[in-house]
This record gives structure tokens, sequence and C-alpha cells, in this order.
């Protein structure tokens, strides 16, 4: 890409690591940016950010230990599920349509919002331990998912969790770590049987460090309950731009 195409990213990137170092919500931006305004191929924009991942992730995941908000013991049996989740999604993104797995993710963020806003103006819930059996099934779905769709883990991951009454702040934190086996494992695949700019993935990952130091900052000085607020509609902003996306997609092909 030409560097008058990349600076409109440039906002865009850092926007989308705040979002990720606050929320864990934020990915999803980065590939329809990278392809409408930046004009890549569907496949090799996806695979540039999960290879930036490498980099956000890291920074995100420090930025979390350094505050004792992740969980430690769940980390391993949810790397379990991601990495070779990460890798079969990687292997089949050539070989499933965008639309199928757009519709499916865009179900999950939606109810996940409706479900998480409902539960806030209600008296909540109790936290409770998953299974380690669990916790793999859940890796392996936010692997598979994260890798097919170019969001890097957290999208995903931070959904199910509200979902299952992890508390936000630990399923943020979580997620920063899980993409990193997710990132890893879907660029080896991506390397091996796809394309990645790696030139494109580095500008993003810059944009993106700074991005998550902020948001990681700006979720452990906010409170609970609003951070969850902030989740529930963040969930619902994106579930709303994927559903209008994939309408506007529909009837683009229905028209052609």
């Amino acid at each position: 890409m030409e560097l008058a195409t990349l600076l409109p990213l440039i906002p865009v990137g850092l926007l989308v690591g705040i979002l990720i170092g606050c929320i864990g919500i934020g990915g999803v931006l980065l590939v329809p940016s990278l392809v409408y305004v930046g004009g890549m191929d569907v496949h090799i924009a996806i695979a540039s950010c999960m290879f930036s991942y490498l980099f956000s992730g890291t920074i995100g995941a420090i930025e979390f230990a350094k505050r004792r908000s992740i969980r430690w013991s769940m980390c391993g049996w949810l790397f379990a599920g991601a990495m070779p989740g990460a890798y079969l999604g990687a292997l089949g993104l050539p070989l499933i349509p965008g639309i199928v797995l757009e519709l499916l993710v865009t179900c999950l963020i939606l109810f996940v919002g409706v479900y998480a806003l409902r539960e806030d103006r209600a008296q909540g819930s109790q936290s409770i331990e998953l299974s380690n059996i669990r916790l793999v099934a859940i890796g392996l779905l936010t692997g598979i998912g994260s890798a097919l769709s170019g969001t890097g883990g957290p999208l995903l991951l931070v959904p199910i969790l509200v979902w299952l009454h992890v508390p936000v702040l630990t399923a943020v934190g979580l997620s920063q770590v899980v993409q990193l086996p997710v990132a890893a494992l879907a660029s080896v695949g991506n390397f091996m049987h796809g394309s990645i700019d790696f030139a494109v993935g580095a500008g993003v990952a810059v944009l993106l460090m700074i991005g998550v130091a902020l948001g990681a900052r700006l979720a452990h000085n906010v409170s609970a309950a609003t951070l969850k607020r902030m989740v529930a509609v963040a969930l619902l902003a994106v579930g709303a731009l994927l559903l209008a996306r994939f309408g506007y997609q529909s009837l683009w092909i229905g028209v052609r």
C-alpha cells in the first residue's frame, strides 16, 4: 500500500489498540479498514493482522500481568485449545466463505451484548469456576474463529467468558494472553499456506502496541461495573456494524 493510503489508517490503528487494551474488543475494525480503505485482499489483510497481534498481545499481557489481572491457572488450558484451533483456522481460511463465519460471529456478539446489559441492569451474578475441559473447548473455539476472522482472540473470548460469569477484568486480561498463541499459530499457518504482508503487519503492530498500553491503564482505572457496561455497549455496537455489513454483502451478491 502507498503512504497516502496508510495515513487514514493511523487513527484507526490507535483506536483499535486502545479498545483491545481496555475492553479486549476492537480488532474486528482492522480487517475492514485494511480492505476498504487500504485496498488489500481480505485474506492478506487477515493474515497481516494476525501477525501484528503477536506484538500488541505481548504489550497487553505485560500491562495486565503487572497489575495482577491475569488468572494464570486458566491460561494453560485455554492455550491447549487455542493453539491447534488457530492453526486449523489458518488452514481453513481459504476454504470457508467469510460471510458464513461473519454471520455466526455477529449472532454470538449480539447475544452476549444483550445478555451483559440485561445482567448489569439486574443484580448481576456470582463468578463461577470453569472446568479444564470447558476451558480447552473455549480455547479451541476462540482459536478457530479468530484465525478465520482475523480478530486475534479477544473478540470471541471476552464475550464467551462474560457470558459464563467470569469477571470482566479477568476476561480482558486472559484475552491479552490467549491472543499470543492464537496469533503465533495462525501466523505459522498463514506463512506456510497463505500470504502475510510483513510491512503492513509491522506498521499496524506499532500502532496497536501504543494503543493497547493506553487502553490497559484505562481498564484499571474504572470500576468493574463501568468496564462491564463498556464491554456490553461495545459488543452491541460491533454486532450492529457486522450485521449491517453482512446485509450489505448479501444485497450486493443478490444484485450481482
